[in-house]
């Protein structure tokens, strides 16, 4: 069974930006020992920066031409993911789209891959796998 591991906003737009440790992630893309998956909600933060940093139409460009050529798998919210993503950010003083990772990944039994240091606040109840 392939190990799981969700990217949250930071990975996905390190790996983009070729920030700090993108090697990481590009070893995790060509890696065939990993499910990647990514909740649609810090896609649509991804996304939102990235209209804000380079413009609607290289946005939907990434969206559209670059994302689905990625090993990535969406994770789409019912309404229970929801209120367990709600659950977590009243317990845990982090962002909502953070929330949405936290709550993915504990249903998935997935790390979550990032760089983002407000995850230190729940690394006590989800696996981080740090950039």
């Amino acid at each position: 069974m392939k190990r799981k591991k969700l990217l949250d906003s930071f990975a996905l737009l390190a790996y983009l930006k070729k920030e700090n440790n993108y090697e990481k992630i590009k070893g995790l893309l060509l890696s065939g020992d990993v499910t990647l998956l990514i909740n649609e909600i810090n896609l649509g933060e991804t996304f939102y920066i990235l209209i804000r940093e380079r413009g609607t139409e290289k946005a939907e460009y990434f969206i559209n031409t670059i994302f689905p050529s990625l090993a990535i798998t969406r994770f789409a919210n019912s309404f229970t993911d929801i209120l367990e993503a709600a659950k977590i950010k009243a317990k845990h003083p982090i962002s909502y789209a953070d929330c949405f990772a936290v709550a993915t990944a504990l249903k998935e039994n997935a790390s979550i891959v990032t760089g983002d240091p407000e995850f230190q606040k729940v690394q006590n109840i989800v696996e981080i796998d740090w950039l």
